[in-house]
Formats: C-alpha cells, sequence, structure tokens
C-alpha cells in the first residue's frame, strides 16, 4: 500500500475518533475496523459522482451497520459531497447533517436510513432486484443504461439478525449477482465475544442461500479487499459474500480488539494514543493534510470519464429510441398517477357485495397499465391477499421484465426490500394478512422515517377472519399503525373507498399508505365518494341541521353505522353516519372541515370499529361510547364472532341511546 493511500484510509480512522470523541457519543468500532474497505470500494471500485447523487447509473452503498456512521459521513466528506468538516464537527448535534445513525433525505449522499440491524441488508436485495428489472426493460444492445452494483456493509450483528437470512434466501435463489455483501467480521458484539452467542459458519450458511463466498484475510489491506471485490464482480450468477477480517476499533492499542470499542468514546488520551500509533502528522482535531484532499480528489475526477461516457451515451439511447426515453420518464414520474382522479373507467366498479381485498385486486389490475413503475407482491398469500396483477410475469432468475414478486413467507425482509425498491423508482407494494403486520411494522416504520411512499396492502382485517381464530385475527394492529407519525392506515368500507385508498397510496411523494382490507362481503354504500379522499366524511346525514348524534365507524363497521340510523330514525331519533377510511388524512384537514364532519356542538357520539378502541377519545370525547373489540378473537364463523362480541346494528344503536340518556 503507498504512503497516500495509507494516509487517506488513516484520515478516515483520525476524522471518524475526532467526530465521535468530540460529540461524547458514537461508535469508533466500526470506522476504525472498516476504514481500508470504505477506502478501497469508494475509491478504486465504485461508479458516483458526487455532483450528480441521483445519477441513474451510480453504484449503491448502504451501511446496514448504521451506528457505524462516522464512517460513512467520513467518507462523503473525503469524496467531496458536500459534507464539511464543520459539519463532521456537529456529529450528532441538533439539526446537523450528521445524525446519529444515516438518514436518507437528510444528509446528501445517503442512499438509505439505517440503524435497526440487517435492515440495510434487506433494502440492499430490493436495490438489487430495482437493478435487474430496469436492466431488462430499459437496456438495448451497446446501450447498458441500467449497469450497476449495490454494496452493502455490515457486521456480526447483522448477520445475527434474521432478517438478513430471510434477504439473501431470496436473493440467493433469485441469483442477484449484482449484490455483493461485505461483511465486516471483527467477532466482538457489545457484550463481548461473539461465540457466546454466535458461533455458526456465515460462509456456509451463504453457500447454502446460493452465494458466492470469498474471504479476505487481513482488513487493513485495501489491494486484497480490491481483489476480492473484483473476484465477486467476476461472477454473473450469484450474489456474493466477502467475509473480511477485521478488528474492531484497529489502532487504537488500549481498545482495539475489544467491546469497549464498539459504542464508547475512546477517550482523549487514546485518540491521542490512535494518532500517535497512526503516525499522524499533527494531534490538532478533525487535521487532514492538504496531500491526502488532493488525493481524494484525484480519486473523483479519475472518476468522471466514465460518468461523461454514460452521459454521452444515454444521449445518444435517447435520441436512437425515442420511445424508450418516454418510457423511462414515464418510470420515473412520482406524479404520473395524478390523473386517476379524472380517469372515469378507474373509479368504476360492479355495484355488488363484494369483499375489499377482492375489490383491491380489481384495483391493482386497473393501476398495472396506468403506473409501468408498479411492481410488488406478497408474502406467499397472493391468492389470498389478491395482489397479482393478472397477464404479469413474475421476477425471477430466468425472468427481469417480471413485476409480479413471489417474497416468500418472509414478512419483515419483504418489508425491507420493497423500500429498497422504492428507493430505486419502483413503486412498490408488499402484502400479507393485517395480523401478521407485526412481523413487518420495523420496515413499515422506517418507510416513514425516510419519508417514502411504500404500499402495505393487510388484508383479513378483524375478527371477520373467523375461523381461523384469535391467532389470525388482528385486535390491536391498527392502533399501532394509527400511532406511527407520516404513516396512512386507510380501512375502506366499500369500492369507492377502496378505490380511494389505492388513489391516495400510488400518489403520495413522501407517506408510506397501509391498506387494510376485508376478507367478508360488504355491501356498495350509497352516499360513499371521492371525499373519503380527506380521510373521513359524511356518508349520510342527518335530516336536522345540527344531528342528535353522530356515528364514526370505520371498514366494515359503515354499514353497521348507516342500519343503525334506519333504526333510530323510526325512534325518532335523527343520526349523521361519518366514514372515516382513514384517521391520519383526517386529522390533516382543515379545522374548519372537520368541524362541518364533527361539530363540536354535538357531544353525543358513538365511534364502531371491530378492533382496538385505543385512539378513538378524539373523536367519541367524554359523553361517547364505543362499540368495539376488548379482547382477542375467536375461531368460529365470521357472523357468529360479530355477535358474540356485540359488534353489531343493535350494539350500535343502544350506544347512541346512551349517549343522549335514552
Amino acid at each position: 500500500m503507498k504512503d497516500i493511500d495509507t494516509m487517506s484510509v488513516n484520515a478516515i480512522r483520525v476524522l471518524s475518533a475526532d467526530a465521535i470523541q468530540k460529540a461524547k457519543s458514537g461508535h469508533p468500532g466500526l470506522p476504525l475496523g472498516c476504514a481500508a474497505v470504505g477506502y478501497e470500494l469508494w475509491g478504486k471500485i465504485m461508479n458516483f459522482n458526487p455532483e450528480d447523487v441521483d445519477w441513474l447509473n451510480r453504484d449503491r452503498f448502504i451501511l446496514s451497520g448504521g451506528h457505524g456512521s462516522m464512517l460513512l459521513y467520513s467518507l462523503l466528506h473525503l469524496f467531496g459531497f458536500g459534507l464539511t468538516k464543520e459539519d463532521l464537527m456537529q456529529f450528532r448535534q441538533l439539526d446537523s447533517l450528521t445524525p446519529g445513525h444515516p438518514e436518507y433525505k437528510h444528509t446528501r449522499g445517503v442512499e438509505a436510513t439505517t440503524g435497526p440491524l440487517g435492515a440495510g441488508m434487506g433494502m440492499a436485495v430490493g436495490m438489487a432486484i430495482a437493478e435487474e428489472h430496469f436492466a431488462a426493460k430499459f437496456n438495448k444492445p451497446g446501450y447498458p443504461v441500467f449497469d450497476h452494483y449495490t454494496y452493502v456493509l455490515g457486521g456480526d450483528g447483522c448477520m445475527m439478525e434474521g432478517i438478513s437470512s430471510e434477504a439473501f434466501s431470496l436473493a440467493g435463489t433469485l441469483g442477484l449477482s449484482k449484490l455483493i455483501v461485505l461483511y465486516d467480521s471483527n467477532k466482538i458484539s457489545i457484550e463481548g465475544s461473539t461465540d457466546i452467542a454466535f458461533t455458526e459458519n456465515v460462509q456456509k450458511r451463504f453457500e447454502s442461500f446460493g452465494f458466492q463466498t470469498l474471504t479476505v484475510e487481513n482488513g487493513n489491506d485495501p489491494e486484497e479487499i480490491g481483489n476480492a471485490i473484483k473476484a465477486a464482480q467476476a461472477d454473473k450468477v450469484r450474489p456474493s459474500l466477502i467475509t473480511i477480517k477485521t478488528k474492531i476499533g484497529w489502532g487504537c492499542p488500549a481498545k482495539e480488539g475489544t467491546a469497549k470499542a464498539h459504542g464508547e468514546p475512546l477517550g482523549e488520551e487514546n485518540v491521542a494514543a490512535l494518532k500517535e500509533n497512526l503516525e499522524w502528522p499533527s494531534k490538532e482535531p478533525f487535521f487532514v493534510p492538504d496531500e491526502v484532499y488532493d488525493n481524494y480528489k484525484k480519486l473523483v475526477s479519475d472518476k468522471k470519464p466514465a460518468y461523461d461516457e454514460w452521459q454521452k451515451m444515454f444521449a445518444e439511447y435517447c435520441e436512437k429510441f425515442p420511445e424508450m426515453k418516454e418510457a423511462l420518464d414515464k418510470e420515473f414520474d412520482p406524479s404520473v398517477a395524478e390523473a386517476l382522479i379524472d380517469d372515469e373507467d378507474y373509479w368504476k366498479f360492479e355495484d355488488k357485495p363484494q369483499a375489499t381485498r377482492n375489490l383491491s385486486g380489481d384495483v391493482i389490475n386497473k393501476l398495472k397499465d396506468r403506473i409501468p413503475s408498479l411492481m410488488g407482491g406478497s408474502a406467499d398469500l397472493s391468492p389470498s391477499t389478491k395482489t397479482e396483477m393478472k397477464g404479469e410475469p413474475y421476477f425471477s432468475k430466468d425472468n427481469r421484465l417480471g413485476r409480479n414478486m413471489h417474497f416468500g413467507i418472509r414478512e419483515l425482509a419483504m418489508g425491507a426490500i420493497g423500500n429498497g425498491m422504492m428507493l430505486s423508482g419502483l413503486r412498490a407494494y408488499v402484502s400479507t394478512f393485517f395480523v401478521f403486520s407485526d412481523y413487518l411494522k420495523p420496515m413499515a416504520r422506517l418507510a416513514a422515517i425516510m419519508k417514502i411512499p411504500t404500499i402495505f396492502v393487510l388484508t383479513h382485517d378483524s375478527i371477520g377472519v373467523g375461523e381461523d381464530g384469535p391467532t389470525h385475527e388482528p385486535i390491536e394492529q391498527l392502533a399501532m399503525f394509527r400511532a406511527m407519525p407520516n404513516f396512512n392506515v386507510w380501512r375502506p368500507a366499500d369500492a369507492t373507498e377502496t378505490l380511494a385508498s389505492w388513489y391516495a397510496a400510488v400518489t403520495s411523494k413522501e407517506t408510506p399508505n397501509a391498506m387494510v382490507f376485508t376478507r367478508q362481503n360488504l355491501p356498495q354504500l350509497k352516499g360513499s365518494s371521492k371525499e373519503a379522499l380527506k380521510g373521513g366524511y359524511v356518508l349520510a346525514d342527518s335530516d336536522k341541521e345540527t344531528p342528535d348524534a353522530i356515528v364514526i365507524a370505520s371498514g366494515s363497521e359503515v354499514q353497521l353505522g348507516v342500519e343503525a340510523k334506519e333504526a333510530l330514525k323510526a325512534e325518532g331519533i335523527d343520526v349523521r353516519v361519518v366514514s372515516m377510511p382513514c384517521m391520519d388524512v383526517f386529522d390533516a384537514q382543515s379545522d374548519e372541515y372537520k368541524e362541518k364532519v364533527l361539530p363540536k356542538s354535538v357531544r353525543a357520539r358513538v365511534g364502531v370499529e371491530a378492533l382496538s378502541d385505543f385512539g378513538w377519545g378524539k373523536y367519541i370525547g367524554l359523553d361517547g361510547e364505543m362499540v368495539s373489540m376488548h379482547s382477542f378473537g375467536a375461531s368460529a364463523p365470521a357472523n357468529l364472532l360479530f355477535e358474540k362480541f356485540g359488534i353489531n346494528t343493535d350494539a350500535v344503536v343502544a350506544a347512541v341511546k346512551k349517549t343522549l340518556g335514552k
């Protein structure tokens, strides 16, 4: 290794140690141990242009071990992505560009928000799927518009998390040869040696997944690291795992190779000892010699010809294949679905009782011809969740053009993979039974944090599941998702509301949407309208200007509100029925609109939902009543369960009377 390479690698270590020390918080172990990996990969292997961070054909790098964020921030600073030395000095401080874990859309050059270990592994698989799909769809002979690699770096913790096995099992099955996993194998976790809980042969595991496995014996040797990456690139059939044997906290005599290097600052004395050990030319914090900056500038300039060559090739492609340019523009247009609002054919439906999961399936098959980037599937449940695009092939090792996905029974990885697809430009949807959204939720949360509009199709939404019993009947899941910031949860009552929920999902720019659908048939409701796009609206109004009471319901229980209104009318009680398909969207409406739908003067209110009542208090108030579930469900035909648990018209009528003191 040349002296300038050594200095450039050590610059990563010094900047990381100084930033963590100044913050008095952070994880120095990974940046010190993987500095040579980052330098070789970014400097000698990856294609990117710091002046064009959205370049379609850039290589992707995901730091799955997000706690080691100072590695990434140091690289972004040194390679000229706009992070200044002052930004590094503000590591982990309020409103800085260098938060504790990397955040997508917050820091220029960060490809994905990572932190929960293993999540980056799943997102990398999604990105590799997207690259293969786009290459098959748009490349022409001599015009490789999409031809890039996805690199993901993580450690022992990422490998322990089950999500990595879920994701890489699928990656091997699909033969994602442009996915390269860099395994920082330092054999240390927070509690000590990994031998206390993790003795498996990771390479054998990956071989069984269908990966090529390679080993770098010296994680401080850039040349050995580079040769392994080139060997990985040479395999055109399999994804690759490169096990890189590193020493956590390398270079710090008192802490290297120990758990104490993982998650705490090195200490002032140890930072000084690190710099002395590395023969760093200055003890001044954040000092980097000019010749090191010059080396990084040269590495960036050396990448420019490949970028320029691609731009020239792409311009020729667009001129020679104008229809492909038009198709590509449409593929990456986030506003393409907005025209659906005035598309009469989109809003048509058959006026008969249907399960909203079936209606959703009909919508997906309308959307597939209108949104070319739509791609998704389920956790081995598409016949039940109705998520197959009819007439479209499945994405596979043999057919990269497929828009349907077989994710397998892997909800957690499915969520991460969907996020990775979304980050790459696809309009991705994933699906499972609503009760199994418990497995999915951490990745839904990451989508919300990243502000990417991943779509979650969740069916079998309540005790209406019936005979499968309490293990398969959601109760608390709706409240769980509603509690999440920047996340919209839809529970439509009929076809119009189902169409509205899908419209909201495919036109969303920054908010993920979950749509929760029934297994059982529901009637098409008079009064249902596009007003559902406001989250809540008056479906059936009172004859009086001010109603005696208001019934608020979602999904399958809206019809109970309508039936109760008719029954109460016969007794001289005039009720307004409000359908509330999406609390999140309703809450974002103007105060004027919300007052119009739910006037404060009407305190007699009843909420109806066959799930937990958690969160309904803001609508029904102290004087209101709730018809809902207060226990787990049971195994029986659905109609008997609604009677057993008191989710019926009579219960709604009684609740309204109670609020009125009758």
